[in-house]
C-alpha cells in the first residue's frame, strides 16, 4: 500500500531538502523555518573614498562615511566624523558624527560632540551632546517625517495661517 516517505520526517535534512527540490520545498511550519527573510539586514556603508552625487532612498539603514551632495531618506543614518552631507536628511533616527548642511528631520535626532551641522533640525526627540557644533533652528513637531513639515514657516507665517481656518485652507 502507501509508505511514509522520509522526507517529511524530523531529522537531519538530505541534499533533496536543501536544494529545494523536495517535497517540503517552501515549508515554514513543522520541523525547520527559513531565517533568511527574517533576518534584518545590515547597514548600508558608504566608504570615506566614496563621493555620491545625487538622492539616496531606502527603507533600511545607511552609515555615510564618504560624501553625500543630494538628500538622503533611510529608517536609520549614522553620518561618520570625516562624513559630509549636503542636502536634506529624512530618517527615523538620524546619527550626526560629522558635519550636515541642510535641513534634517527625523523622530530622533541625535548630534554627537564631533557634529557639525549647518540648517535646521525638525524633530520629536533630541539630544545634543557638549562640543557639538549647530547653526540653525531647533523645531519640534510630533510627526517630523510628514511631508507637510518639509517647508519651515517664516516668522509672518505663523500668524497667517492662524488666522485662516482649517476648513478653507488647500488640501495638499
Amino acid at each position: 500500500m502507501f509508505s511514509k516517505s522520509k522526507i517529511n520526517e524530523p531529522g537531519p535534512k538530505t541534499a533533496e531538502n536543501e536544494n529545494g527540490k523536495g517535497a517540503d520545498a517552501g515549508k515554514t511550519s513543522g520541523d525547520y523555518k527559513s531565517s533568511a527573510p527574517k533576518a534584518k539586514p545590515a547597514a548600508s556603508t558608504l566608504s570615506s573614498d566614496l563621493l555620491i552625487t545625487g538622492n539616496i532612498k531606502t527603507s533600511g539603514d545607511i552609515q555615510v562615511e564618504g560624501q553625500v551632495e543630494g538628500d538622503i531618506r533611510a529608517h536609520l543614518l549614522t553620518v561618520g566624523e570625516g562624513a559630509t552631507v549636503k542636502g536634506e536628511v529624512v530618517a527615523d533616527d538620524v546619527v550626526v558624527n560629522g558635519r550636515i548642511v541642510g535641513r534634517v528631520r527625523g523622530l530622533k535626532v541625535r548630534l554627537t560632540s564631533t557634529a557639525r551641522v549647518e540648517g535646521d533640525i525638525i524633530h520629536k526627540t533630541i539630544a545634543i551632546e557638549s562640543g557639538a557644533h549647530f547653526e540653525g533652528s531647533v523645531q519640534r513637531q510630533d510627526d517630523p517625517l510628514a511631508t507637510g513639515s518639509k517647508k519651515m514657516p517664516t516668522t509672518a507665517a505663523p500668524a497667517a495661517a492662524a488666522a485662516t481656518p482649517a476648513a478653507d485652507k488647500p488640501k495638499t
